[in-house]
């Protein structure tokens, strides 16, 4: 990820999708923000956000080790890889009652098929159907 999809300004993040997945314009919040400035007080010439010691951008290799590391410190009983990050935010906001064109906005999904995968799972999409 680049500083230049960052507008601090604003509070928004531009996300630039990969396999023809749709571009979006994501809210940044407080905590987040804060984190972000702080990132480019301590780095203020680096192009990328995320950074090697090296100074190199992040490779998909080493994010993969990073998260695969995280879930093993955490003990979890299976292993994690950063894709199953997008996945449980999908099924998040399923569970949190968001319409599925909304979330396929959100994920970038060009076909609402990739979509609907996280609110056939549900607990809670038939809720609000009826009242007694």
């Amino acid at each position: 990820m680049r500083w230049e999809q960052i507008d601090l300004k604003n509070a928004v993040l531009h996300v630039k999708r990969i396999k023809q997945g749709k571009p979006a314009t994501h809210p940044l919040y407080e905590s987040e923000l804060r984190a972000l400035r702080q990132r480019k007080r301590d780095y203020p010439d680096t192009v990328y956000i995320f950074n090697s010691e090296r100074g190199a951008p992040l490779s998909t290799q080493t994010v993969r080790h990073i998260v695969t590391t995280a879930g093993q410190d955490a003990d979890l009983i299976f292993p994690i890889h950063p894709h199953m990050l997008r996945h449980s935010t999908g099924y998040y906001l399923a569970n949190n009652g968001k319409d599925t064109r909304t979330i396929q906005g959100y994920m970038g999904h060009a076909n609402i098929k990739n979509t609907v995968i996280y609110t056939e799972l549900s607990a809670t999409r038939f809720n609000d159907f009826w009242h007694d």
